[in-house]
This record gives structure tokens, C-alpha cells and sequence, in this order.
């Protein structure tokens, strides 16, 4: 390329991430919407639904118990915390989503962008790997990985998220009674998914990354999920998939309602891989139970508001 063409490319990259990265709504629709359109990339359907959760999470602050048990600015810290990780994983992700539609469509490899986009060494390699072997779930695989090392030292590690948020009370008690889950909402009215523990150690996150994957992609809930997030627009709110359900909770608002925009200060990425290399098991592929796990993730949902109650009860 020359470097005037150079120029045009990262110029039309980091203004179509900034456009689509203004919050949990327009990413979500940007990871869809690159899927429909190469669903080659597996990764991004992933990252979608995996969006959507942490939309759910964001405005689950609003509900009832969660604003009588935690203070504005616990719950505001909470918010930051997936707001940060939401917002760091596409500022990443996407210009490399943009670098293959570039190579598509101008039949050239075009992976050398990575470098001025400080995407890491080790996706990379993955994409020219990709691009010789056309093996969609290394790829995938490794895009797991990827993001899951990028929001480690910037938000998972870093002192005020691990001191304000990770170490706080209201993140221990939902890590020890895992309230928190990734779920797989579908038109049929079953509920997929993985619960959430020990979110703060990467390899963790990476299993948890692969075994959504596996699930997402399996034959008896692939149709179904993609009918649902094909079919209901995503407002943040899990009224999106609870309206499926019979369940009766009290409603969490729409994200765009409640939450403003967020001006993100990015700082000055470092390659993960150069510091810490991968670990092998990271490529193995993961076992994950085809289980509808809607009845028991909301019987602990249950537990949560009567612990509200009896907590407004003896206050």
C-alpha cells in the first residue's frame, strides 16, 4: 500500500469504531450486524450476546434490590467497571473485524494495519494463520484469548477497579453464590448459558468464552437463539427476553434511558503477548453442557429480592 492509501484506510477504521463505540446498544448491533454479513467470523455473533449480557447487568442496577442494598456510587462503580470492559474489548475487536472486510472486499491482505492499531502480536499471526487456513474456530478461539487478555491489566487488574469493584462485598457475594451468568436467550423460551465465577482470573474467562461459544453454535439452539436475536431489538433491558418467559419481575429499564454517554480516555495499549505469552490449554477445546438453565438462574434471583424484602423488613 501506498502511504496515502494507508492513511485512508486507518482513517475510515478508527472512525467507524468510534461511530459504533459510543455504547452497550450500537456495539451490540455492530457485532450482529458484521456476523449476518460473515459468518465466517463466529467470533462476532459471540461478542454479541455476550454484549447484550453485560447491557442486562448494566441496567439490573436499577432494579429494587440492587439500589437498596448497594450506594449510588458502588453501583455507579459497578456500571464503570463493565462500561470500561464493554468499551476496551471493541476498540479492539473491531478494527481487525473492518482489516478482513477491507481484505475481502480489495482482495489483498491487508493484516499490516494491526500494527498501527496496537492489536496485539499474537492476533497478528492468528489472522495471517486465518487467512492461509480458513480454520474458523482457531480463529474464534483466538479471539477469545485475545479480548480476554486485553481487559486484564486495564480493568481486571487494574488498583481502582480491583480495590472499588473486585474486592468490594456486593462483587464477592455474587461471585460465591454465582448470580451472575452468561445466558442464551432463545424464541422457544429456554435459557441457555454459564454461570460466572472467579471472573477476575483471565483463564477463567477464557473457559467461560469457549464454553458460550460451544453452546451458541450447537445444532439444538443455534436456529433458535439466532431467531431471538434476529427478532427482538436489544434495549439493554431483559424484558428483551423475559416478555419469553414465564417469569414475573419487575421490569429493568431500557439502557438509553438511564445510562449517558460515556467519553472513554484510551491509554497506550501494550501487547499483552510480548509480557505474558499464551498458555497451551487456552487452545484446547471446551465441554459445555446443552442445559437450560433459565428455572435456576432465577430461583437466585428470587433469593436476591427476598433478601431485599427481609432487609427492608428489619431496616
Amino acid at each position: 500500500m501506498l502511504n496515502s492509501q494507508k492513511r485512508d484506510y486507518l482513517y475510515y477504521i478508527i472512525n467507524k469504531t468510534r461511530k459504533y463505540n459510543i455504547d452497550n446498544i450500537s456495539r451490540t448491533k455492530a457485532y450482529q450486524r458484521f456476523f449476518i454479513k460473515y459468518p465466517e467470523i463466529k467470533w462476532a455473533i459471540v461478542a454479541s450476546i455476550v454484549s447484550r449480557n453485560a447491557g442486562w447487568n448494566m441496567t439490573d442496577l436499577y432494579l429494587l434490590p440492587y439500589k437498596k442494598m448497594l450506594s449510588d456510587r458502588e453501583r455507579n462503580q459497578l456500571f464503570m467497571t463493565y462500561e470500561r470492559a464493554n468499551w476496551l474489548i471493541f476498540s479492539d475487536a473491531f478494527p481487525q473485524l473492518l482489516i478482513y472486510e477491507l481484505s475481502l472486499k480489495n482482495d489483498l491482505v491487508m493484516f499490516d494495519l494491526l500494527d498501527d492499531l496496537h492489536v496485539s502480536s499474537f492476533m497478528k499471526r492468528e489472522w495471517q494463520i486465518f487467512s492461509k487456513t480458513k480454520d474458523k474456530n482457531r480463529l474464534l478461539t483466538a479471539l477469545i484469548i485475545n479480548e480476554q487478555n486485553v481487559i486484564q491489566r486495564p480493568v481486571i487488574s487494574q488498583p481502582y477497579f480491583r480495590k472499588k469493584v473486585f474486592l468490594s462485598f456486593p462483587y464477592v457475594l455474587q461471585n460465591n453464590l454465582m448470580l451472575n451468568a452468561v445466558l442464551l436467550p432463545t424464541t422457544t423460551g429456554r435459557l441457555y448459558g454459564s454461570y460466572i465465577h472467579g471472573f477476575t482470573n483471565v483463564t477463567n474467562r477464557i473457559t467461560l468464552g469457549k464454553k458460550i461459544a460451544r453452546q451458541l453454535f450447537h445444532p439444538d439452539i443455534y436456529p433458535n437463539l439466532m431467531d431471538f436475536m434476529l427478532q427482538v431489538e436489544h434495549t439493554g433491558s431483559r424484558y428483551d427476553y423475559e416478555q419469553l418467559l414465564p417469569v414475573d419481575f419487575p421490569k429493568s429499564p431500557m439502557l438509553r434511558t438511564v445510562y449517558p454517554i460515556i467519553d472513554h480516555q484510551d491509554n497506550i495499549r501494550i501487547d499483552w503477548f510480548k509480557y505474558g505469552g499464551i498458555k497451551k490449554k487456552w487452545f484446547f477445546p471446551e465441554q459445555s453442557e446443552v442445559e437450560d438453565i433459565g428455572k435456576s438462574f432465577y430461583q437466585k434471583r428470587n433469593l436476591l429480592y427476598a433478601y431485599y424484602h427481609v432487609k427492608n423488613i428489619f431496616n
